[in-house]
């Protein structure tokens, strides 16, 4: 880790484990894109930039300005001056003009690395980061845009964030800033992506770059089913274990924008940031906007490394909870079971069985407020439904509690129902444009958590509710996304930052949670998975993953997500046959192995099960127990591409000394065949054996890595099994 300058050839060096990332000031304090990728020695890469080559740097062939701009590799591209490729910054000023030119003003260098006022961003103190800020100027606007880059200490990551500053004397108006440009020299890479609906997130897509511009995005007002806040460039021979990978991962909840741009100097642009569709921001004299944080990547030996440095990343500088490391409680949630359709006796029926298999946590799902009795109704009336729960919320959570078990309950805070005394009392609450029909959505409407006094209300219930009993955990869900983007509180100049502000209320909403409930285990949910992102695990250590329980279908979307997300973040339950969503059966052994790849839980009535299925959840709570240490602070290894390859998934779970892994392998398609499956396994230690729990036999590493073993014993469609390894003393 280590960030200098040298005066002479005024370059920046950003050198972050074995990755390098090089920034010089050239020619009139132009800034410029040098180098990214694996590190090396020399100090001087200006040679990179060509600037000795036509066009030439405007003081040789100004003439050639434009010329120049449109070619070279800009550090933080500015709309209007030349350069014709996706822009980073665009304004407009009072006079409706919106060029800008940004030009070198001052740097500085430090340890650690500073927070994003109201904003979720990695963390860490003097001791493990060094931040570099690059200030540019706009001459003629008296703008000054800062650009944050920090380096932590073993990790190839490059954190990255800008904030901009009107030090002028008339407003600005905001309508573009990206957290993050890089110039690349080729265009000969793979771009991936995960894409997705409802109960089908996240699916690795994977497409060869083309001359323009590729992206995904959200205009959604949250990340979205649809596309994550994350791409990998990658080179076309990269797998898991070779080749060069860049990640670019966007700590941030809402509209984003992640975009790949083939010049036609066969460069490529990549950019990530705050959709710029239909945003703007207004910049008054002496105020300040913080875009969101980006977090880069670089790995020299495949998707595998990159994806474990965002886990160790994300857990270690990102996580703040106490459970980050921690065992989860095992939990029961009750929406599969009984849907709407409960009351305290079935809970306490489910909860008592439950704790004779050693389940530790009840959940209380939708349904328990207001008089909720479908999704039509009370969201918003955060008080009790007290028809549904006879004995009182307080007596409830007390009788679950003497049966040895924790208790969590399920809250929709940012929406209400048309049908809600909160609606009726305030309906200029809702998100919502004057004169114009209000679409409904799973027959709910959005609040607007850009009002501190909407905020203070729906906190103030909820913080009742969890100081009214024992509650150990909240399951936060946001079932729908926006329309009719207008907020009554708003002026007409600052209507589009609507959809920024949201965002901010909501974390604003979710950082009281954490401040005053410290011990609370907080999930988050949206309709399953449609906030998955960096910015919500600043707050929970767990997010749902989807509502497709479906353990095969869950075995893509838990491959999609680890590539940038850590398994201990994936929220992953055992549900019942056929399966609620897809109508699928597969065993339940196979079911309880995938879920283990997350956080573990039970999504079914317990009450029903057979004795057998009792008895294999039993066996699952054990092994859960004895491996999830492993699990949440080992390194994760994919051995098998469920998207490439439909007839197996495997991965394994490797401790940080290697002392011990876990195998889990899936066989999805069945093969007539009279040979066993051949799996390779990476991340041991080569030069150790290591035991075979399940046969007692002994293996190298190395033999394990390039030979292999036979998995034997799978018969049928979706069977599964486990392997523990642990390394000989001799």
């Amino acid at each position: 880790m280590g960030i200098t300058y040298n005066e002479q050839n005024r370059t920046f060096m950003l050198r972050a484990a074995d990755s390098l990332y090089a920034i010089a000031i050239v020619d009139e304090g132009y800034l410029c894109h040098a180098y990214y990728g694996k590190n090396v020695a020399d100090e001087d890469l200006t040679y990179l930039l060509r600037l000795d080559e036509n066009p030439f740097v405007p003081s040789k062939n100004n003439r050639d300005r434009a010329c120049f701009l449109d070619a070279t590799y800009l550090e933080y591209p500015s709309f209007g001056i030349g350069d014709y490729r996706e822009c980073a910054f665009r304004i407009i000023d009072e006079n409706g003009f919106s060029a800008t030119d940004l030009r070198y003003d001052s740097h500085r260098i430090f340890s650690g690395k500073p927070k994003l006022e109201g904003l979720p961003a990695t963390f860490a103190d003097e001791n493990q980061a060094q931040t570099l800020e690059i200030t540019l100027k706009d001459k003629r606007t008296s703008l000054y845009v800062t650009l944050r880059y920090s380096t932590f200490e073993n990790l190839p990551v490059i954190a990255r964030s800008v904030s901009v500053e009107n030090k002028g004397c008339v407003n600005i108006h905001l309508n573009s800033i990206m957290s993050a440009c890089v110039d690349f020299d080729e265009d000969d890479y793979d771009m991936i992506t995960l894409y997705g609906s409802w109960a089908r997130e996240r699916t690795a897509s994977r497409v060869p770059l083309h001359h323009g511009k590729q992206l995904v995005d959200s205009a959604r007002g949250e990340s979205s089913h649809q596309y994550n806040p994350f791409f990998v460039l990658c080179s076309k021979n990269a797998d898991e274990e070779t080749g060069d990978a860049y990640g670019f991962s966007l700590v941030y909840s809402g509209n984003f924008k992640a975009l790949c741009e083939v010049s036609q100097h066969n460069s490529t642009r990549a950019m990530l940031g705050i959709n710029p569709l239909d945003f703007e921001w207004l910049l008054e004299p002496n105020a300040r906007f913080d875009a969101p944080e980006a977090i880069l990547v670089y790995s020299d030996c495949g998707l595998g490394k990159m994806s474990r440095t965002y886990h160790d990343l994300y857990r270690e500088h990102l996580i703040r909870s106490k459970y980050k490391y921690s065992p989860r409680p095992i939990l029961i949630n009750n929406w599969e079971a009984t849907y709407f359709n409960f009351d305290d006796k079935k809970l306490l029926d489910i909860a008592k069985q439950s704790a004779e298999l050693g389940i530790e946590m009840l959940v209380m799902d939708d349904g328990w407020f207001g008089h909720r009795d479908s999704d039509n109704s009370s969201l918003g009336d955060w008080f009790v439904y007290e028809s549904k729960i006879k004995c009182g919320l307080k007596n409830l959570v007390d009788e679950v509690n003497a049966l040895g078990m924790k208790f969590g309950i399920w809250f929709e805070p940012e929406m209400v129902s048309p049908d809600s005394e909160l609606f009726r009392e305030h309906p200029d609450w809702a998100i919502q444009v004057p004169d114009m029909d209000m679409t409904l959505c799973r027959e709910q409407y959005v609040l607007d958590f850009s009002r501190k006094d909407v905020r203070d209300c729906i906190y103030g219930r909820l913080k009742d509710i969890l100081k009214s009993a024992n509650i150990e955990y909240v399951k936060w869900d946001m079932n729908r996304q926006l329309t009719e983007v207008g907020s009554a509180m708003l002026k007409a100049n600052c209507q589009r930052e609507l959809w920024h502000r949201y965002v901010l209320g909501v974390y604003d909403m979710m950082e009281r949670l954490v401040t005053d409930f410290p011990d609370l285990l907080l999930e988050n949910c949206s309709g399953g998975g449609a906030r998955f992102d960096p910015g919500m695990l600043y707050y929970s250590p767990q997010i749902w993953c989807s509502d497709d329980t479906d353990a095969i279908e869950r075995l893509r979307i838990q491959y999609g997500t680890s590539l940038c997300y850590p398994p201990s973040a994936m929220g992953a339950h055992v549900s019942v046959c056929p399966n609620h969503t897809s109508g699928r059966w597969a065993p339940f052994k196979t079911r309880g192995i995938v879920a283990m790849a997350g956080t573990f839980g039970y999504e079914l009535d317990i009450t029903k099960l057979s004795d057998e299925d009792k008895q294999c959840v039993k066996e699952q709570i054990a092994d859960y127990k004895k491996y999830n240490k492993l699990m949440i602070c080992g390194d994760q290894y994919r051995l098998g591409n469920v998207n490439s390859d439909r007839s197996f998934d495997a991965w394994i779970f490797v401790s940080k000394d290697k002392s011990q892994a876990i195998l889990s392998v899936v066989q999805i398609d069945s093969r007539i065949s009279t040979h066993s499956r051949r799996i390779k396994i990476s991340g041991l230690d080569e030069n150790a054996f290591y035991k075979n729990n399940e046969d007692g036999s002994v293996l190298s590493g190395k033999a394990l890595k390039y030979c292999g073993i036979n998995i034997k014993g799978l018969y049928g469609d979706f069977a599964a099994k486990t392997i523990y390894f642990t390394k000989c003393d001799n």
